[in-house]
């Protein structure tokens, strides 16, 4: 029993055979793509409720960064123990930490819940997309990516919305909670209609990969995001937890060199397709987070929009993205995957270039216009990339391809949104520390300021107000530069891919399982009827 679509199987929508494990994985994905929206927009109000503004960066990165350390491993046991199992435990662990961060009541509390809630996410969107490359051949999954695209269309639009109601009119924690019903809705539709059958055999889990990857990426964020803020960029705490973190990293290179069963094996970095895949996912993963986090910042602090406008600016973004990604398989089917990445990474160094000139006096047209320029990019790139990383390797191997993409993708978030707060907080600390005379004394310490304006509708008649506007658009201005910069490194990493992409068949995916008989198998309970 092989895990390809059987002879008889047609179509890919939901009345197919296959349509009932497509809710499920939409569902899945559905519950990562919501909270990637939903909480953007709702961080300056969660900042006025419980404070710690130079804190608020560690929302994202502990969030992004347990994500990525986890990703490895779940795409690891995925292989081993089948999908089912891995998606189930990371939809609960998810759950478990919106639950927690809807109770939240400071600051740390909230961050210690969100580093459980990314937990549970490194495993349902590696997953995901692991599942649909089981599932469908390269020529269907351009179809299957429309679907899961109207999931991040859906999410974008609802997400903000919900976001900026809930911190506008209710309370930001229904933010979280909101998860509980999704995350419900898609463990039912996982338990019931998606089956597979697993063949047992000893494993040797590499655990000391993992606690030094854990270790390295984790005092990496936190040199990164602390540096000039709880410490100088050159003082000796600073040095050594750079020096530590990259020890570690070594370290964990020369243990996957000699582990049994490596937790990021170290081919995955021998094909050029691979290598290219992983680059453009890091840099996305990069550019997504900054413009998650500091455009709706943007939007409030200088534009003086509410929250819920401030959403539906973001929300350009998270449209466009799955336009682009709904068509960027009849380009790759036509044009190759690397051509296709191309015209999207060309299209994300544009939208980088006008969200960076963006003005003081900018409307919302203009920044919601920027932002789905780069979310067409967006689509555009990660798609084809995605698709040819999966299509290079059978399914003994698509587990751990797929992760590691998904690694580097939270990790470039990670680190991203590490670099960007440790720019923003640098700024504003520079900026405060000697305010014009008009203002001096007026201001609350620290970044704290920023809540002044933060709230939508600051006083233009006010002088402190006038000041803490002026001063964030700096803060984001920086971050924004920088983020074109960075999207320069994504036409380069897409040049990385051969211009034709080797691709397994589902004939040689399916020798290359029946030759390996420790290969896990899995199908759905409609694959199986059709097969006998």
């Amino acid at each position: 029993m092989t895990n390809v679509v059987p002879s008889g199987t047609k179509g890919v929508g939901f009345r197919s055979e296959r349509g009932p494990v497509l809710i499920a994985v939409m569902l899945s994905t559905g519950l990562v793509a919501l909270d990637s929206t939903i909480i953007a927009t709702a961080v300056p109000s969660i900042v006025t409720d419980l404070g710690g503004f130079e804190q608020f960066p560690w929302l994202f990165s502990i969030y992004l960064l347990t994500q990525a350390v986890t990703v490895p491993l779940y795409g690891k046991f995925a292989d081993v123990l089948g999908r089912k199992p891995v998606m189930l435990f990371g939809i609960a662990v998810f759950l478990l930490g919106s639950v927690l961060c809807g109770a939240a009541w400071s600051m740390p509390v909230l961050i210690i819940s969100r580093a459980i809630q990314g937990i549970g996410a490194g495993a349902v969107l590696p997953i995901s997309m692991t599942m649909v490359g089981d599932q469908y051949t390269v020529e269907e999954r351009a179809k299957v990516q429309g679907y899961l695209a109207s999931v991040w269309a859906m999410a974008s639009v609802i997400g903000p919305t919900l976001g900026g109601i809930f911190a506008e009119y209710l309370t930001w924690r229904w933010i979280f909670f909101v998860n509980v019903p999704v995350g419900a809705v898609a463990v039912v539709v996982l338990v019931l209609r998606f089956t597979e059958s697993v063949e047992r055999r000893k494993h040797r889990i590499d655990y000391m990969g993992a606690a030094l990857l854990t270790l390295g990426c984790s005092l990496l964020i936190l040199g990164l995001l602390e540096g000039g803020v709880a410490w100088r960029w050159g003082s000796v705490e600073s040095i050594l937890i750079f020096v530590v973190s990259a020890v570690m990293l070594i370290g964990f290179v020369l243990v996957e060199r000699r582990a049994a069963e490596p937790v990021v094996p170290l081919w995955v970095f021998s094909k050029r397709t691979l290598v290219g895949g992983n680059l453009v996912s890091l840099i996305i993963g990069a550019l997504l987070i900054g413009m998650s986090s500091y455009l709706p910042t943007f939007a409030e602090g200088v534009m003086g929009t509410g929250a819920l406008v401030a959403g539906l600016t973001l929300g350009a973004l998270t449209v466009g993205w799955p336009l682009a990604a709904s068509q960027a398989g009849r380009f790759y089917m036509r044009i190759g995957f690397r051509d296709t990445g191309l015209i999207g990474s060309v299209l994300v160094v544009i939208g980088a270039l006008l969200v960076a000139l963006l003005p003081i006096g900018s409307t919302v047209w203009q920044a919601a216009g920027a932002g789905f320029v780069l979310g067409l990019g967006l689509g555009l790139s990660s798609v084809p990339t995605l698709v040819a990383v999966q299509s290079t390797v059978g399914w003994n191997r698509r587990g751990v391809v797929t992760g590691t993409n998904m690694f580097n993708r939270s990790m470039g978030s990670a680190v991203g949104v590490a670099v960007f707060g440790a720019i923003a907080n640098t700024t504003l600390a520079n900026r405060f520390a000697h305010p014009p005379a008009a203002v001096a004394g007026q201001l609350p310490p620290s970044a704290d300021a920023t809540s002044l304006v933060l709230g939508g509708h600051p006083d233009p008649a006010s002088p402190v107000d006038a000041f803490v506007r002026e001063a964030l658009y700096a803060a984001t201005h920086q971050v924004f530069v920088v983020m074109f910069v960075v999207s320069i490194l994504t036409v380069g990493a897409t040049l990385l891919m051969p211009r034709r992409t080797a691709q397994l068949t589902f004939a040689e995916d399916a020798q290359v399982r029946e030759e390996s008989p420790s290969v896990p198998t899995a199908c759905t309970q409609s694959q199986r009827s059709a097969s006998s």
